[in-house]
Formats: structure tokens, C-alpha cells, sequence
């Protein structure tokens, strides 16, 4: 991946934090290092950063509410969960919490680094299409080559995850999206079905593109899956 990226990484192993530190720079990225939560949270939220590499357990503050505390603090850079927790109820959580991936330790840098990089990829224009720049339904606008999202003139700011979402569902309008295939296409994992990362996520894109406004796009159907179109 060209160019040089700004990673913030909140880590409280020492071992650890100097081979991600020495990996990425050997890779020409630049990369800020804390040690403690609420260090990496001031340094998150004063920073600009193109990802965030976040352990849970550390001292200050716990990664968990690192990560609700940047959210809140409209910090929409990806964030990557590097964890010894292993299970998928862990993960589940961390994503549910407003991370965009979760790799369990221990780790191999290389795998570390394509997911960072995709991670940036996604939240810029990598996955734009080069023949479509906008999509829309009703007053809903997206422009795919800034990411702005606009309804009823107002510009709404989202999560690289939100964004993803809604991308997907202006690119399948009037079709209904299972919970299964928004699993594979946001997060590029196959989880039980029956977990309610994506009736989260979907909640947290109708609060910000529906809640306020009139008609409402995103539609259940039940036993089936989600929808977005312009009511008739």
C-alpha cells in the first residue's frame, strides 16, 4: 500500500508494542505508542490518525471504553482490536462496541499489516466504483469518491462500518439483505447467524439516517433479513 500512514497503537506490552512499533516503521508507516488507555484515548482524540491498534485489557482505562470514549468523541478512524481473548462472544463484543476488526494474540506482523492497510483501503475510495460516484434514495446522498453522506441537506457523519453498510444497501435497493450476507460483506467472517452484531449495526445506521427524518428507508422483513428502499 503506497503512502505513509499515521497508526496509533494503545498497547501495554512492552514486547509487543516494539515489534508492531519496528514493523510498521519498517514498512515506512509512522506510528504513535501508548502504554496506558487513557493516555492513547487523550492522544486519540487530539491526533489525527489514519487507524487505531487497540489492546482491551491496560492499565488507565479499560480498551473497551477507549473505544466508546473515541466513538463519542466523532473519531471515525478504523480501529483494530489486538486481543488475548480468543472467543467469538470477545469479538462479537468488541465489534458490537464500534470496532472494525479484532485480531486475537498472538499474531504474525504480516497478518497485522494487510489488515491495517485494509482497514485504511476500505475507509477511503478503495472499494469505490470507478463507474458510479453517487448513490441515492429519496433525499439520501452518498458520494462515494469524498464518503459524504447527506438526507434532506444535512451531512451526516458515519463509522467506517455504518458507511459500509449503507453502501450496501444503496448498491442492492429494494432487495433484501440477510443478516448472513451482511456478515460476509462488513465483516468478512463467517459468525453464527443468530448473533445480534448486525441488528446493532443496523440500529446504529437507521439512528443516523432515518431517526430524524421522513420517510423511513431501512425496513425489517421479518424471518428474512433488512431492506432499504423509498417507500411507494
Amino acid at each position: 500500500m503506497g503512502g505513509n500512514l499515521k497508526i496509533l497503537l494503545i498497547e501495554d506490552d512492552r514486547g509487543i508494542g516494539s515489534f508492531i512499533q519496528k514493523g510498521f516503521e519498517q514498512e515506512g508507516h509512522s506510528l504513535d505508542w501508548a502504554e496506558r488507555g487513557d493516555d492513547g484515548l487523550m492522544m486519540g482524540l487530539s491526533g489525527e490518525y489514519e487507524a487505531v491498534i487497540l489492546d482491551l485489557m491496560l492499565p488507565g482505562m479499560e480498551g473497551l471504553d477507549v473505544l466508546n470514549e473515541l466513538r463519542n468523541g466523532g473519531k471515525n478512524f478504523p480501529v483494530l482490536i489486538l486481543s488475548a481473548k480468543q472467543t467469538v462472544d470477545d469479538r462479537v463484543t468488541g465489534l458490537k462496541a464500534g470496532g472494525d476488526d479484532y485480531l486475537t494474540k498472538p499474531f504474525a506482523f504480516s497478518e497485522l499489516l494487510v489488515r491495517i492497510e485494509t482497514l485504511v483501503r476500505r475507509a477511503g475510495s478503495g472499494h469505490e466504483s470507478r463507474e458510479v460516484t453517487r448513490l441515492s434514495c429519496a433525499d439520501l446522498e452518498v458520494e462515494l469518491l469524498s464518503r459524504k453522506v447527506v438526507r434532506a441537506g444535512q451531512q451526516i457523519e458515519l463509522q467506517p462500518r455504518e458507511y459500509a453498510l449503507l453502501e450496501l444497501f444503496l448498491r442492492n435497493q429494494g432487495n433484501v439483505l440477510t443478516k448472513t450476507l451482511i456478515l460476509e460483506k462488513i465483516w468478512n467472517w463467517n459468525f453464527d447467524p443468530q448473533t445480534n452484531v448486525v441488528d446493532v449495526l443496523v440500529s446504529r445506521l437507521r439512528s443516523r439516517i432515518d431517526k430524524e427524518f421522513e420517510p423511513k428507508l431501512i425496513h425489517t422483513v421479518r424471518g428474512a433479513g433488512y431492506v432499504l428502499k423509498e417507500p411507494v
